[in-house]
């Protein structure tokens, strides 16, 4: 549904019913608060289930990391009995291990995702807290995920939208391809005048 400028699509709708679900699992559950599952479920959720699937791989994959890192960054400032400068110098170094390790194994699509994660947690966990606590907000990530599967898997995206959507990424494709060719003339030429320079 289109309002001028303004569109209201199934993965709106879907994302709002994923958040919508976190809220209610976790009031019936008596699970706390729900932030990092409805956050988790948000970034899952795509346009279909295919792509919800490759990215929730990524995602899970992503989540993995930044929850053993946030049970590991924990125990550390257990252990130091909660030193203010572990939390300085530590959380940067945990941000760079998850880039590294997710570009090292070809996870560059969950690096944002297991870097939320790791901060959510670690930055949400109180003070005096079980390591309970810290396992806990990431099995949070892995249900919000799976809402988000379960969602796509439930509602099929309309055709039309699909071909809008189909539409809307080829243009952003031909947009990204006109940069390339933009930015290969100018380097052809900056090529030529260099070359003119030596001669």
């Amino acid at each position: 549904m289109k309002l001028g400028r303004f569109r209201l699509g199934m993965r709106t709708i879907k994302t709002a019913i994923a958040v919508m679900l976190c809220i209610l699992l976790f009031h019936f559950l008596d699970r706390g608060q729900p932030l990092i599952a409805a956050l988790s479920a948000v970034f899952s959720l795509r346009q279909d289930l295919t792509t919800t699937l490759s990215f929730g791989r990524s995602r899970i994959l992503g989540n993995s990391i930044g929850g053993g890192t946030a049970i590991f960054y924990f125990l550390t400032k257990q252990y130091f009995h909660h030193d203010f400068l572990i939390e300085l110098l530590v959380l940067p170094a945990l941000v760079m291990f998850i880039i590294v390790l997710s570009d090292g194994i070809n996870n560059n699509s969950g690096i944002i995702s297991g870097i939320a994660t790791m901060l959510l947690i670690t930055l949400s966990v109180p003070q005096g807290e079980s390591i309970i606590f810290a396992l806990d907000r990431v099995l949070d990530t892995f249900i919000g995920t799976l809402i988000a599967l379960m969602i796509n898997f439930v509602i099929r995206p309309p055709e039309i939208e699909k071909e809008e959507e189909i539409i809307e990424d080829l243009a952003v494709l031909k947009q990204k391809e006109a940069d390339l060719q933009a930015m290969l003339h100018d380097v052809q030429g900056a090529i030529s005048e260099q070359e003119k320079d030596k001669q």
